[in-house]
């Protein structure tokens, strides 16, 4: 059984040696992420990485605060319980060790706040949605910006296939003029092609 730290700091004013200090040291191994971001999945941590990998079933992971567990709440109880489920414990400073029926509680509360933050990036997300169509319709654009809701198109299709025909360019030459991939001036060209029989028909 090893008592294990994890540090991270993203900015200048956090230091490794101050969470070591409030932790109270005399740690079997240490692990830290320095000038990473909170906003990265704790996974995608190479320290985080390399902890996990060396954890073993009566380990201690020992931690500052809870937010050095993962990006938001929704990554900080998929972290919990994978350090759970290889048979480990979490130990967050002022807060105690997750584990056991305590650990399970305040997994479900995190599952909570999980779920709360779901529907608020849900709503936000929707919210955009209708101010955006609402500017569209005002002013053409959306309030980014933009022309349409939806990924622009790389070129007009109609535009590529006829330079193509006006100029007997190849495929590949009108891919390199208009900066596009050769899948897709062929797929403009056909779509150009069956538009252009459809009207003649």
């Amino acid at each position: 059984m090893h008592r294990i730290a994890y540090y991270r700091v993203s900015t200048g004013d956090q230091s490794i040696e101050a969470q070591r200090s409030a932790l109270g040291g005399n740690f079997d191994q240490e692990f830290s992420d320095e000038g990473i971001s909170g906003g990265t999945l704790a996974a995608s941590r190479p320290g985080f990485s390399d902890l996990l990998s060396k954890l073993r079933s009566g380990d201690t992971v020992h931690v500052h605060a809870v937010d050095r567990l993962g990006r938001d709440a929704i990554d900080v109880q998929s972290t919990v319980r994978q350090i759970m489920a290889l048979g480990a414990k979490v130990h967050v400073h002022g807060l105690g060790t997750l584990a056991g029926d305590t650990g399970e509680l305040i997994l479900a509360v995190l599952a909570q706040v999980a779920s709360m933050e779901r529907r608020r990036i849900r709503e936000r997300t929707e919210a955009g949605r209708v101010t955006a169509r609402a500017s569209l319709e005002a002013t053409g654009r959306t309030h980014r910006g933009k022309e349409s809701l939806g990924r622009p198109k790389a070129q007009d299709a109609a535009t590529v296939a006829l330079w193509r025909l006006e100029n007997g360019a190849s495929i590949k030459d009108t891919a390199e003029q208009f900066g596009l991939s050769v899948a897709t001036v062929k797929r403009y060209c056909h779509a150009h092609k069956h538009a252009v029989a459809k009207a003649a028909a």
